[in-house]
């Protein structure tokens, strides 16, 4: 049966088919799908399937059937149609237009087929795209006669031109070429006024209500690009007026209208905008009145729910464009203020896909009020400072046009602030969230959106709080008595409120910031005091805790303030509550780094400086802490410890601060002494790992001052590293490769690890101090790196490359003595690791890469002196990096081989070196830059290109084989060498074509931003980059348009919230 179908020389045999595809989508046996999908597909890659189409589609009931053979159709036409001759060409369009219309001439037939109907209408519009209007010139014209026959084909038609006009306008990028995409727009342009006629005489004459809804959705595919003249010069927009009070085709009424507010051209049709919208605004007002928005969203049907949601739309679209037309009059500006009234309501409404388009237009809004205000307020400060009366007129014109749009809008700005205020999202810091049962948890997982929505209403927040500094405290303060009374208590409000406090951090001045938080943190603490619940009381710390975290400023000048609210904090610390402890932990961290000098100063009416007495009570406030949160507590105390100037004071808080860890670890060190097995025990090496771990805590605090404590347990470090190392070699080799994934073998491998890091952490922040790090280098040689050399590959711990990175980074130059050792324990031995694919061990391939650059850059003495078989290995071990996907270690290996290069051509040897490795640089050079995988590291392959093309002239010596050819100069060497090269490489390319962007190249190369653009536009021209999105190449606009951003946002007082700015806030 099977062979019979599979025979195309004949006429297919429908009802097997019929069977087949029926098996396919049946309940059988999975052998009989498989069996049916196999003979399918077999006749899908067929090349004379298509012929039988006609017949199929003929013969079958089958749906299914049909749009099987639909399916084969189509893809003949989207790859192979101009290949076919006319005639078939001619047959199949006439045979699909003509079942088209004999189904969809009958009211019975159009409805029952619907479905066929529409996929026969994507196969026309395919068909479209190839015959439409070279070939097919009276297509238009054909369909709007055909239109005229009857409703059920006029219905259709209006499907079938929404179809095309979203397949050329909408879908077409990628799938057509730009030439016939413009062909096709100007057919649509020139043939308009038939489908524009046809759209307005349905409307004005049809009863039928299929039809009309057809048309409405075919004119909103239309609307956005159609001439101008077609939508203000002719009936269309009184009709569609007409509909919209008709609830049956509100919503697409809507759409259309949306689709024209949103179109800008000039002041030419104001009065045509000005009257739609009066009109518009009549008719809502009988449909919904705006008081009632958030409930009529709740209870509405889902149609009803659409139509708030494209009011939104349409709203939006008209006030971006056009508001300031309808600012001019009276009349209009009450029209205006009633329209934003019905923004405001639906901003109200419960759902986030609905608030998150009206936040983006209140964010647009907003920022243009407070720009305007913004470049007002410093001439009129200035002009009032230097005490003069306002001379009328010089900031007048602009001045008062700016005051009277404020005055026009402050009833919307407040119930903006309003709506700020009660619909703010949650920041980041903040860990306590409410789920979906109504419990109050730890927040597991960071949710983008909310993340990305509150970044914009902080700002939003921020220019209404400039604009009216009174009203925004008023209306916080107010709402917090409320929490406080009770009227208006729920976690959401209170979570809200204070969310919004915090997001207005930095943006009052600091006398009416102080004023204002003496309450906001005294009501708060009020309310912690009076509510009762675990719940209740978690909210509240949360909100305490974030509030505070905020204004940094404020605990500065208030020693009382600062002080009750870190020992709340400490309160909080013994509340077992999921997540309070970590945000009192977190935010204890972030208050000392702001506020340092303030606990290590002795302040007034107290004994003793706040640090003393922290360090007296210490056991007591970690008691109900874990451990991750008391490694962030120590590293607080670091941070204060560190702002203490006497060393003497310095030296003893940090004995007082490492007594505990200190003790322990003594206590460990001495049963090892003893029996050495004790340190299998795994508590014990929990312990080592946690003491440890405090250890670096601290140290990231203290940085150079840490030496008096990592003295004391460095060389018993090393000893306890040496032991587990050699307990981790002889687990993996007794046990094998599985043995390395063991917990055992990976809780041994962690505390080498935090060895390593507290060493490089001490060692990294200890700069200013080399004397101070360069001691602990020899006695690690043998422990650490003869460790990683002696090592299995599993076991080799990646931290020891960042280790010596690290150190070579600091100490420079002193280390060149040691590189050759460095450089033996380590080279050959991770090289063979990472150079067998480009996956395994990653960890060790960005590090190692890391360590190579620091020796290139600080001891490249050190790499002269390498034999040249060493030598070969670096160079084709950086090749190995840039070649690289993954982005770091190709960077990294590109900006190392740019600093070799650059130290070569600087040294005595630049001749050999280059001579030796200049082509093989290039050739790799040019075969990353031409590959698109290798994008984001263009701006590294131009620099190292441009170094090359440059370096030529420089060279005394040949670079080609003297005995075998002559040659000017070495850039003509090059030359011929590049056109040779990207010629082979680039077959699809011109001969001329690449001897010309050659010659581009070595005439730019002195100038790199024509240099660039000349690599750019070649890269974009080879067929490797033209479809793609090359962003990429661009990188480096972008990042100089970040950076503008970032200079504004830092220009309006707290956009960028004080508790990130990096200063070190003068807090003497």
């Amino acid at each position: 049966m099977a062979e019979k179908l599979r025979d195309l020389s004949q006429p297919i045999d429908v009802p097997v088919l019929d069977a087949t595809v029926a098996a396919f989508y049946g309940t059988g046996s999975k052998e009989e799908r498989n069996a049916a999908d196999q003979i399918l597909r077999d006749l899908q890659n067929n090349q004379d399937m298509w012929l039988q189409v006609v017949h199929i589609l003929q013969n079958s009931q089958n749906l299914n059937t049909k749009f099987f053979a639909l399916q084969v159709l189509e893809s003949v036409i989207k790859y192979r149609w101009n290949a076919l001759p006319t005639e078939q060409r001619d047959g199949m369009k006439n045979y699909i237009s003509d079942v088209i219309v004999q189904l969809s001439s009958n009211e019975v037939s159009f409805r029952q087929e619907r479905l066929y109907v529409n996929k026969l209408n994507i196969i026309l519009v395919q068909v479209l795209k190839h015959e439409w209007p070279a070939r097919w010139t009276s297509f238009i014209p054909d369909l709007v006669a055909a239109a005229k026959s009857s409703e059920t084909i006029c219905e259709n038609c209006m499907a079938i031109l929404k179809l095309l006009s979203e397949e050329i306008f909408d879908f077409s990028r990628g799938e057509m070429t730009q030439q016939k995409i413009k062909e096709l727009k100007s057919s649509l342009n020139s043939e308009f006024r038939l489908i524009h006629e046809l759209c307005l005489y349905v409307l004005s004459a049809t009863q039928s209500s299929e039809l009309i809804r057809a048309t409405l959705a075919t004119l909103h595919a239309f609307l956005s690009w159609i001439p101008v003249g077609f939508i203000f010069e002719s009936p269309l927009l009184e009709t569609l007026l007409k509909f919209f009070p008709m609830a049956a085709y509100r919503n697409l009424t809507l759409q259309c209208l949306t689709e024209v507010a949103a179109l800008q051209f000039g002041d030419f049709y104001n009065m045509q905008y000005v009257k739609m919208y009066t009109i518009f605004m009549m008719q809502l007002q009988a449909i919904l009145p705006p008081g009632s928005i958030p409930n009529a969203y709740a209870n509405g049907s889902n149609d009803e729910q659409a139509f708030i949601q494209n009011l939104a739309l349409f709203f939006t679209a008209f006030f971006k464009s056009h508001i300031r037309i309808l600012e001019t009059s009276p009349e209009n500006r009450a029209a205006l203020l009633l329209g934003l009234e019905y923004l405001t309501g639906i901003s109200f409404v419960d759902d986030t896909e609905v608030f998150k388009v009206c936040l983006d237009y209140w964010n647009v809004f907003v920022l243009e009020l407070f720009e305007a205000h913004n470049q007002i307020e410093p001439a009129t400060a200035a002009v009032s400072m230097m005490g003069l009366q306002m001379i009328p007129g010089v900031v007048d014109g602009t001045g008062a046009a700016v005051q009277h749009r404020r005055q026009l809008y402050s009833g919307p700005l407040s119930k903006l602030r309003t709506l700020m205020i009660c619909r703010m999202a949650k920041p980041e810091e903040v860990l306590i969230v409410e789920d979906e049962n109504g419990n109050i948890v730890r927040e597991t997982l960071k949710d983008n959106d909310v993340l990305v929505q509150y970044k914009i209403m902080r700002e939003t927040l921020i220019y209404l709080s400039h604009l009216d500094h009174e009203d925004t405290e008023q209306q916080m303060l107010k709402k917090l008595t409320k929490q406080l009374n009770g009227e208006d208590w729920s976690w959401n409000n209170l979570n809200t409120l204070c969310w919004a406090i915090g997001s207005i951090s930095g943006s009052m001045v600091e006398e009416q910031e102080n004023r204002f938080l003496v309450m906001v943190i005294r009501d708060l603490l009020n309310l912690c005091e009076i509510t009762k619940g675990k719940d209740n009381k978690a909210v509240i710390a949360s909100n305490i805790m974030y509030v505070v975290g905020q204004y940094p400023r404020f605990l500065r000048a208030h020693w009382k303030f600062l002080k009750t609210v870190v020992n709340k904090l400490f309160e909080f610390m013994h509340e077992m509550h999921p997540g309070v402890q970590d945000m009192a932990c977190d935010t204890f961290l972030k208050i000392v780094q702001k506020c340092k000098r303030k606990f290590v100063t002795q302040q007034v009416g107290e004994n003793e400086p706040f640090v003393s007495e922290l360090l007296t009570n210490l056991a007591t406030t970690i008691l109900d802490l874990e451990p991750h949160q008391i490694h962030t507590f120590y590293e607080s105390v670091g941070h204060m410890i560190q702002a203490e100037s006497d060393n003497t004071k310095r030296d003893e808080y940090l004995k007082r601060l490492m007594s505990l860890p200190n003790q322990k670890w003594a206590e460990i060190i001495g049963q090892a002494g003893q029996s050495i097995d004790i340190l299998k025990n795994q508590d014990v090496i929990r312990s080592v790992l946690n003491i440890l771990q405090t250890n670096t805590s601290v140290a990231t605090a203290l940085g150079p001052h840490f030496f008096p404590q990592i003295s004391l347990i460095f060389l018993d470090m090393l000893t306890v590293y040496r032991m587990y190392s050699e307990l981790v070699s002889s687990t993996i080799a007794e046990g094998g490769p599985y043995a390395s994934k063991s917990s055992f073998v990976k809780l041994l491998r962690s505390i080498k690890r935090e060895t390593l890091k507290l060493i490089e952490t001490f060692v990294d922040k200890a700069e200013d101090l080399p004397h101070l790090g360069k001691q602990f280098v020899p006695p690690m040689m043998d422990p650490v790196l003869g460790d990683y050399a002696r090592n299995v590959p599993d076991a080799r711990e990646s931290e020891v490359l960042s280790l010596f990175a690290t150190i070579i980074n600091k100490y420079k130059a002193e280390m060149l003595d040691d590189v050759p050792r460095i450089f033996e324990a380590v080279f050959q031995c991770t090289l063979e690791m990472i150079t067998k694919n480009f996956e395994d061990y990653p960890e060790h391939r960005l590090k190692f890469f890391s360590l190579l650059r620091a020796i290139g850059t600080h001891c490249f003495k050190a790499l002269i002196q390498l034999s040249s078989q060493q030598l070969k290995l670096v160079i084709d071990s950086i090749n190995w990096a840039f070649r690289h996907t993954e982005r770091n270690i190709a960077e990294t290996g590109l900006s190392l081989l740019l600093e070799i290069l650059k130290n070569f051509q600087a040294s005595a040897f630049q001749n050999q070196f280059y001579k030796t490795y200049f082509l093989n640089i290039e050739q790799e050079i040019f075969a990353v830059l031409t590959d698109s995988f290798h994008k984001p590291g263009f701006k590294l392959h131009v620099l190292v290109l441009q170094h090359l093309f440059c370096v030529v002239d420089g060279l005394t010596e040949p670079l080609w084989d003297a005995s075998s050819a002559a040659y000017q100069s070495n850039a003509m060497y090059v030359r011929e060498y590049t056109i040779n090269l990207l010629g082979a490489s680039f077959p699809n390319i011109a001969a001329a074509e690449v001897t010309k962007f050659v010659d581009g190249l070595l005439s730019s190369r002195h100038d790199l931003t024509t240099f660039k653009n000349h690599i750019r536009d070649f890269l974009v021209q080879s067929k490797e980059f033209s479809v793609q999105d090359n962003k990429d190449l661009y990188a480096e606009e972008a990042a100089v348009q970040r950076e503008k951003e970032r200079q504004r946002m830092m220009s309006i007082p707290g956009l960028i919230a004080p508790s990130e700015l990096q200063d070190e806030m003068v807090d003497s």
